[in-house]
């Protein structure tokens, strides 16, 4: 299997993981140290996976339904034992209290090769905002 095909893999059991609300499968994929950027507040995320978990757990603790997160267009690409990947995301489901989530946003993961594993070191997730004057989140538009 090729290093791309690695990541796709790596990427895809996430998201099975994802889908089945398995916090621990989630984290299991990022390295101690990770810094993520990502859709809810603060600006950074700054942890491992014990701190990860921790934050899966309360998210997962809002659905009602399996968690839907599927790749569109996903590029990746190797460098020795560095790595990217870039997409657009459709996460998809019901939250506790109702409400359908139909979201797409981009996202892209950088990856290192470590102890012989890749593992996620960095990851930014986000949406576009309305530049006329609002500044709402654009979480309507689809590919």
């Amino acid at each position: 299997m090729t290093d791309a095909e690695q990541i796709r893999a790596l990427l895809q059991a996430r998201a099975d993981a994802l889908h089945a609300r398995d916090a621990a499968a989630v984290a299991a994929f990022l390295a101690d140290e990770i810094i993520t950027y990502d859709l809810n507040p603060p600006l950074a995320h700054v942890g491992g996976p014990v701190q990860a978990r921790a934050s899966l757990d309360q998210w997962f603790a809002t659905w009602l339904t399996p968690i839907g997160s599927e790749a569109c267009d996903l590029q990746v690409a190797v460098s020795g034992d560095l790595a990217f990947a870039f997409g657009l995301i459709h996460l998809a489901g019901t939250k506790t209290d109702g409400e359908e989530i139909d979201l797409w946003f981009r996202s892209t993961v950088c990856l290192r090769r470590i102890g012989g594993a890749w593992r996620i070191v960095h990851e930014h997730n986000s949406t576009q905002f309305y530049m006329d004057g609002s500044y709402k989140a654009a979480t309507d538009l689809k590919p």
